[in-house]
């Protein structure tokens, strides 16, 4: 019997329970997936918690990659022995997946299943927010918080790739580091500065075009006081902690700038659409102009300690499980 991992109650990463499960043949429209890797994402850490809500129990993980094990009726273009990735299917944190053939995607030969998996959910996030949310254009000035994480590195190349400059927010000079290697300009020490101030001096007081935050409750203000007017504050994320209500007016203040809250399965609502994002990243990786960074290998049945890794900072880059 495959094991997983499953959540029978929430809270801290010390829910996670490492088990043997049943998960069946696949139905119509599935593939039945061997696990080679599955990515540990900070949506993850809010389903274990409760902040999203979901029916207990469940085996957590929204992105993964592996090789089709057996096709379920009415599935056409996989075949047993396709090495397939997805993102966006929860259950992922498995030895064996029940992944829908709708939003599998086929991995091509020059890709790995951990670079696969470590591209999809986030990769797929940095092109939605630089590609559609805010459409970066060259010569736009942005600002990528948690620039050495997973989203950020990625972000931050496919900003430069687009034309941008980029300042970054980091923690320490390890992350600094990873940060100018991904091709941030400025770099800002968000720990020793008001970083609100010091994109203000990096940009001569205009602010910039688009704020992309990941990290919510502790820098939306700040994230708001760095935008030029007409900016556009991208929050995907809240690894601080959700972000308080927002006054309208504050936009107002703020120079009538923009605020949205986007999500992944928004801006893949078409087949068409995750194809295009999808084909514009392996384009990328096997081109060699963007690079995946993998910051930590897990077994499986070491689950809680990638979530207390990811959730204490300790982290740079992708995270994956290795069922």
């Amino acid at each position: 019997m495959p094991a997983a991992i499953q959540v029978r109650r929430t809270g801290g990463p010390e829910v996670l329970e490492y088990t043997d499960v049943e998960v069946g043949d696949p139905g119509p429209g599935e593939l039945l997936v061997d696990v080679r890797a599955a990515g540990v994402n900070y949506i993850d850490t809010y389903h274990r918690g409760g902040v999203y809500p979901l029916e207990l129990p469940f085996t957590p993980g929204m992105e993964g990659a592996g090789t089709v094990a057996a096709v379920g009726p009415e599935v056409t273009g996989f075949m047993v022995g396709d090495r397939v990735g997805w993102q966006g299917v929860l259950g992922s944190y498995a030895q064996r997946h029940r992944v829908p053939a709708g939003v599998a995607v086929r991995i091509r030969d020059g890709i790995s299943d951990e670079v696969a998996a470590a591209t999809l959910l986030q990769g797929v996030t940095a092109h939605y927010l630089v590609a559609s949310t805010y459409p970066v254009r060259q010569g736009d000035t942005v600002l990528v918080h948690a620039a050495a994480g997973g989203v950020g590195l990625l972000l931050t190349q496919l900003a430069k790739a687009r034309g941008a400059r980029v300042l970054a927010t980091v923690s320490t000079a390890e992350k600094e580091e990873l940060a100018r290697g991904a091709g941030a300009d400025e770099v800002i020490r968000y720990t020793e500065v008001d970083f609100a101030g010091e994109v203000r001096r990096l940009t001569g007081g205009e602010g910039v075009a688009a704020v992309y935050d990941g990290v919510g409750k502790s820098t939306v203000d700040g994230s708001l006081a760095s935008l030029r007017p007409r900016g556009v504050l991208a929050l995907f994320g809240a690894s601080s902690g959700p972000v308080p209500p927002i006054d309208p007016q504050s936009l107002n203040k703020a120079g009538s700038v923009y605020l949205t809250r986007p999500t992944t399965v928004h801006y893949t609502a078409t087949r068409e659409e995750l194809d295009w994002r999808v084909g514009e990243l392996f384009d990328a990786v096997e081109a060699g102009s963007l690079s995946v960074r993998i910051g930590g290998r897990y077994p499986l049945a070491e689950a809680r300690q990638a979530h207390e890794d990811l959730q204490g900072r300790r982290t740079t880059g992708k995270l994956l499980l290795q069922p």
